[in-house]
């Protein structure tokens, strides 16, 4: 009797779990995939615009947290949201706490859905993980077309931007945003200041360096 109410019972909790993640309603991307164009006075597919949104194009097998179904997805750094695909729909994973994990199967990376209170709150490529952790924002701007001047100038195509990758380190006191030198790093942890002097020391840390702020979290979490 009892295993079957625990049979039951997961049989439930899936049902349930299937029903959040296929809840939402397929996107139109003839609709979605657009951007309004003042100079053009139309809106303009994303295949009109010099450069992309996608840190990678392709969709890739992916992993909504550890109760969910695995679906091939991708992530649009302009408009910051996983795409995803199901039964030859494009889908938008809803913006809640159960889907702020995405990880991708074959190359392991990671995109966490962070609430930072400034303009880059969104998601965000774990680099390090532990109690103290890394992450990297990419973040993609849209450039509207310059029609020329005159007949000396030449039109400038409509453009996505994408900015160089914006790096957060996650700390028991909260965040350091965009941390520039090691006085920020220092301040923040009073009670490695001397390992934290003799490392920096050793190691030349440049902090718009990924894998020199990889090594200095790696070194924190020690």
């Amino acid at each position: 009797m009892k295993k079957t109410l625990i049979f039951i019972s997961l049989f439930f909790l899936s049902v349930i779990y299937g029903q959040v993640f296929t809840g939402s309603l397929p996107t139109d991307m003839n609709i979605y995939n657009k951007v309004n164009s003042k100079s053009s006075n139309r809106e303009l597919n994303y295949n009109e615009i010099q450069g992309t949104p996608y840190p990678n194009k392709q969709f890739v097998l992916a992993k909504f947290n550890d109760n969910f179904e695995t679906a091939p997805a991708r992530y649009n750094s302009f408009k910051d949201c996983i795409e995803y695909q199901k039964n030859n729909e494009i889908y938008i994973l809803p913006n809640t706490e159960d889907f702020s994990r995405v990880t991708y199967i074959n190359t392991k990376e990671t995109l966490v859905n962070l609430k930072t209170d400034d303009e880059l709150s969104g998601y965000f490529y774990e680099l390090v993980s532990g109690k103290n952790a890394l992450y990297k924002k990419i973040k993609t701007k849209f450039t509207d077309a310059v029609p020329a001047k005159n007949t000396y100038d030449s039109d400038k195509p409509a453009i996505f931007k994408t900015f160089q990758p914006y790096f957060y380190i996650r700390t028991d006191n909260g965040f350091i945003k965009k941390p520039k030198n090691q006085k920020e790093i220092l301040e923040q942890f009073p009670d490695k200041k001397e390992a934290l002097t003799a490392f920096f020391k050793e190691n030349k840390i440049k902090f718009d360096k990924e894998e020199d702020l990889k090594k200095l979290v790696n070194f924190l979490n020690q």
